[in-house]
């Protein structure tokens, strides 16, 4: 098949994926974890990062149907187990010069399409059971890491359905491009994204200037609100990680973003987006919450019951991990699609998360090991709440309410 993108773009996307996703650094070690769909992306990242003189460039290749064929027929006490090989590897990913990058774009949607979700659940957070330091190696930032997509035809076409496969896939190489600042039209080079990440980290730390106590947020089918305690923690278009390197974790990104207190969500909220999870589309989702605590959970058909199923098998997946902010400034909003990957979805409307907290949301001292109502999950799983009609605003101290997002558009 003709490539999506021509020799130039394909060399510049990957250029400014690992420059700017991880800072890669002379004499690191890269790991790309891909499909074997997401080849091509695979070897421009080869060939980047030893570019960019890396000690070591490794591609591991993961095949969704050897993933499900696994969770099918393996011993249900053997499901998510980790050789002992994989665990000497997988603290070393937590070495300062090492760097791993995801590619998002699914290959083969149906793959999981008969695997119970027990089994499936089972299989995702056993690795954090038998290998506890795996999670305050996430909680805590110690990876260097990131997520890049990568357009399939079995992705395309679902979202180009009109258009031919190459086409469509064409079509949505051109529309990674122009999200993450690197189209035609944007500065030379990985100028345009750089910017970006500028003007969001900006706008994320005049959110921590704010001091908020409390988040609300309105919209059709939503109305939730959350407590912030005092050391809250926006953040957004990267930071530092615990090895003090500036990462980028998920690109495209749009989202300003913190953890709530976990205890203290309350209200409703209706799905604006369908969810691509575990290769199924969930749609029609819905739920309310009290005192941070799931108590209605809706979503629809055959696939909206596995994702029920899988959340409840997880402990505190029922409590949110995350709230991020996004406006119609987006540009994955403003192509008005529906783009069935998370990684553009959540960047393009407001969304909620549930399980999994993040540390770096919090201030806090040198060793000071507090949880500070950050909620501790084996997983983590974002759902889009946002509409050009979502109101958020921000409460401080005393009661002060301070417009955050009104008619779809920032207010600060």
């Amino acid at each position: 098949m003709t490539s999506p993108l021509k020799p130039d773009e394909l060399v510049r996307y990957a250029d400014a994926m690992i420059r700017t996703a991880f800072s890669l650094r002379a004499g690191d070690d890269l790991i790309v974890f891909a499909e074997p769909a997401h080849r091509e992306l695979a070897v421009a990242l080869v060939e980047a990062g030893y570019r960019l003189s890396a000690r070591s460039v490794e591609v591991v290749y993961i095949d969704p149907l050897v993933r499900a064929a696994r969770m099918r027929a393996a011993p249900e006490r053997w499901l998510g187990y980790v050789t002992p090989w994989n665990a000497k590897g997988l603290r070393e990913f937590a070495a300062e010069t090492t760097a791993t990058l995801y590619i998002t774009g699914e290959g083969e949607p149906n793959a999981l399409d008969d695997v119970d979700p027990a089994r499936a659940a089972a299989d995702a957070t056993e690795p954090f059971r038998q290998l506890r330091w795996l999670r305050s190696e996430s909680w805590e930032l110690r990876r260097r890491w990131g997520i890049i997509a990568w357009p399939t035809e079995p992705w395309a076409t679902r979202v180009y359905p009109a258009l031919q496969p190459r086409n469509a896939v064409r079509r949505l190489a051109q529309d990674l491009l122009w999200f993450c600042r690197l189209g035609p039209d944007d500065p030379p080079g990985w100028k345009g994204l750089k910017e970006h990440l500028t003007d969001v980290q900006r706008r994320t730390a005049r959110l921590t200037r704010l001091k908020l106590e409390r988040l609300e947020l309105s919209g059709p089918g939503t109305d939730l609100s959350v407590s912030l305690p005092p050391e809250v923690v926006f953040l957004g278009g990267g930071e530092k990680n615990a090895h003090g390197i500036h990462i980028s974790p998920n690109l495209p990104t749009e989202e300003s973003f913190t953890t709530p207190d976990a205890a203290s969500t309350n209200g409703t909220f209706r799905c604006s987006r369908p969810l691509v999870f575990q290769g199924k589309l969930v749609e029609g989702i819905a739920g309310e919450f009290r005192n941070g605590r799931l108590v209605r959970f809706e979503a629809e058909g055959r696939n909206g019951a596995f994702f029920r199923d899988f959340l409840g098998r997880i402990r505190n997946a029922d409590r949110l991990g995350e709230v991020a902010l996004v406006d119609r400034s987006s540009r994955i909003g403003q192509s008005g699609r529906i783009y069935f990957d998370t990684l553009l979805d959540e960047n393009a409307a407001a969304h909620i998360a549930f399980g999994m907290g993040f540390d770096k949301t919090r201030q806090r001292e040198p060793g000071d090991r507090r949880t500070l109502g950050v909620n501790r999950s084996d997983t983590h799983v974002d759902v889009m709440i946002g509409t050009d009609d979502l109101e958020a605003t921000g409460v401080a101290a005393r009661g002060r309410r301070i417009p955050l997002i009104r008619d779809g558009v920032w207010q600060i």
